[in-house]
């Protein structure tokens, strides 16, 4: 394939997404890639939509065309195999948006993981399967921004071309070790997961370092933190644009009660401090000022001790996951992660169908190591009868 020139059309008018939409919804096997604006806004959106058959390529402008309720029916089609790299954003994201489900996908990120693959980025696979080198100028770009350069388009096409032909390399070497069903499997249920409703934990929680805070200076960040979200939201810009995390926990913990404080400091640039400076001491103050009954605690969770049974059982899973991982060249938390090791030891299944009780444990699982994985753990139970 001549990874220089690709030949795509760009789609901005719904009487030409439609006719796309048909041509698609014929088709066998349709390679799917998406970019999107997180790195340049508050409000993240999908910019560009790109799908490619075997024989045609396109690529969506969905600023353009806003209604994308043509594809719908496409991306559901259980016929239609939609293949995608490293899915999880990207399906969350079709459905956040435009409402687009998508049924019979195929993940090549996952496929290289069960395979064993050291090199699971597509960069990588693209270079070593279809010598074709990506061009890096364009991955922090702007999809947002109109007009896009020829160079950006075609760069976002060239994902999509090359989706199909990895697919059927990857899934002839998963039938050949066995494990297409596994990959199948694990993408029905990624093919479900959506972006989780706004909560309203703290925003301490996502910053690096606050679990070391004393209660004041916790209070002092989630007040500076609420006002950057706030700032971000106005201006729609990602928070890190803002004010970056490292400056607010250090102003968190030197708690400034005045500018010539902050300034001396090094939390701050000289071109910070006169945009926001009065107004984050102003945070400050009004956090500093809490009662000491109502400040924030960080939540710490609670260690449980395992009784020694448990912890037996714990031991002889990872050996056996370790060890047949390493038979099948797998990494062992592909094969069986820590979190289902513990479900495991703590419910103690003694046959296939308590063990169907596990949620997660999947069939592909059960079928494939299921006696295996009771083996392993009736070799530690001994007599602890439980």
């Amino acid at each position: 394939m001549d990874g220089n020139k690709i030949s795509f059309e760009w789609i901005e008018t719904p009487v030409r997404l439609e006719e796309a939409a048909r041509i698609l919804g014929q088709a066998e096997i349709i390679g799917v890639d998406l970019e999107a604006d997180s790195m340049h806004h508050y409000f993240e959106k999908v910019c560009l939509l790109q799908m490619a058959t075997e024989s045609a390529c396109y690529v969506v402008d969905p600023l353009a065309v806003r209604d994308l309720s043509a594809l719908q029916p496409v991306f559901s089609n259980p016929r239609i195999r939609k293949v995608f790299h490293g899915a999880d954003y990207d399906i969350r994201s079709l459905y956040r948006d435009f409402q687009i489900e998508v049924e019979n996908l195929f993940d090549t990120q996952l496929a290289c993981l069960f395979l064993g693959l050291r090199e699971t980025g597509l960069e990588a696979l693209l270079r070593s399967r279809f010598q074709v080198d990506l061009n890096k100028k364009f991955q922090l770009a702007d999809w947002s921004r109109r007009p896009l350069s020829p160079e950006m388009v075609e760069y976002a096409a060239m994902d999509g071309r090359y989706l199909i032909p990895l697919a059927r390399g990857l899934e002839k070497e998963l039938e050949e070790k066995g494990r297409l069903s596994w990959v199948e499997e694990e993408c029905q249920f990624l093919s479900k997961v959506r972006f989780p409703p706004p909560g309203q934990e703290p925003l301490y929680l996502r910053v690096k370092g606050a679990s070391l805070l004393d209660p004041r200076s916790l209070a002092v960040l989630e007040a500076l933190l609420e006002f950057r979200d706030d700032q971000a939201q106005r201006s729609d810009l990602p928070p890190f644009k803002v004010l970056g995390s490292e400056a607010l926990l250090e102003l968190a913990i030197k708690k400034p009660l005045g500018l010539e404080e902050m300034e001396t400091g090094k939390a701050l640039s000289g071109k910070l401090i006169p945009r926001y400076g009065t107004r984050l001491l102003q945070e400050i103050h009004r956090a500093v000022n809490i009662p000491g009954e109502d400040l924030p605690v960080y939540p710490r969770k609670t260690r449980v001790d395992l009784p020694a049974p448990v912890r037996k059982r714990v031991k002889a899973l990872k050996n056996w996951r370790d060890m047949r991982a390493k038979d099948l060249g797998m990494e062992p938390g592909i094969l069986l992660n820590n979190a289902l090791i513990n479900d495991l030891a703590w419910k103690n299944p003694r046959s296939l169908e308590e063990m169907e009780e596990i949620p997660g444990l999947r069939k592909w699982r059960l079928n494939h190591f299921g006696e295996e994985i009771l083996a392993a753990q009736a070799a530690r139970r001994g007599g602890d009868g439980k």
